[in-house]
């Protein structure tokens, strides 16, 4: 492989992330910032999250139950840090709005609520990819293809790159719905997001555990990614239409 390779899978993983930053996030500074403390808080709940998982790592067991444990407490765990940051953020838009009602100028609009969830959401999945992707690409950018035995017909790069580009994806997406459902206090969005988040996480694992890539190879498979990403998009669609509409 070479650079324009190691490039290629980072795009990959990174390049609708990077084109919501520069056509949405980039030409209001609070976005950005909106962003940064957002990667930072996925980063340090992962920090704390490894932590309680040192105490079962390395499991030595061929069975199951540890590997759903581990799945279901970081599912658990991500999803609550996404309530924590709604929270601070209903906190942060009352000092706004306070602020706002003071100096006579207009408060937060519903689009601008709507931008602040996405930069949030941008923030988990570009730490995601980060973490999952461009952390592992340095083989990437040498002269070999690396492979895992697992997966002897597509270079490891590039499965991490469509792993992080998914999930990277779902974060992002995940937000808004998140942040609608808190809002309006509606249960189906509450549940959507952990539910689809769960499902995308035990796909991933069932297929390693299968000794098959994580990147689908039946076409059964692909059909199934493609509805769960589908009914995601919709219920997106839908609250975009209804709060905007």
């Amino acid at each position: 492989m070479t650079v324009a390779a190691g490039v290629g899978y980072a795009l990959i993983g990174l390049g609708p992330a990077l084109s919501i930053f520069v056509s949405v996030i980039s030409k209001k500074p609070f976005l950005v910032l909106t962003v940064l403390s957002s990667t930072l808080f996925w980063l340090v709940s992962l920090i704390l999250l490894s932590a309680a998982w040192r105490a079962l790592l390395p499991i030595k067991s061929t069975a199951t139950w540890p590997y759903a444990v581990l799945i279901l407490t970081s599912v658990v765990f991500q999803e609550g840090n996404r309530f924590v940051f709604w929270k601070l953020y209903k906190k942060l838009e009352e000092i706004l709005d306070l602020f706002a009602d003071r100096t006579s100028k207009r408060r937060l609009f519903l689009t601008d609520k709507l931008q602040i969830a996405l930069a949030g959401g941008l923030g988990h999945g570009v730490a995601h990819a980060v973490f999952f992707c461009l952390s592992l690409l340095t083989p990437a950018f040498g002269r070999a293809t690396y492979f895992v035995e697992r997966c002897s017909h597509m270079p490891f790069s590039l499965i991490s790159a469509i792993i992080s580009l998914g999930f990277s994806m779902i974060h992002t997406s995940s937000m808004v719905i998140a942040f609608n459902g808190y809002a309006q206090k509606k249960k189906s969005d509450q549940i959507f997001v952990p539910v689809i988040h769960m499902i995308a996480s035990i796909m991933v694992s069932i297929k390693m555990s299968q000794c098959r890539c994580s990147v689908s190879t039946s076409a059964s498979d692909d059909l199934l990614c493609i509805f769960f990403r589908f009914l995601h998009l919709w219920n997106l669609m839908i609250i975009l239409w209804t709060r905007t509409g």
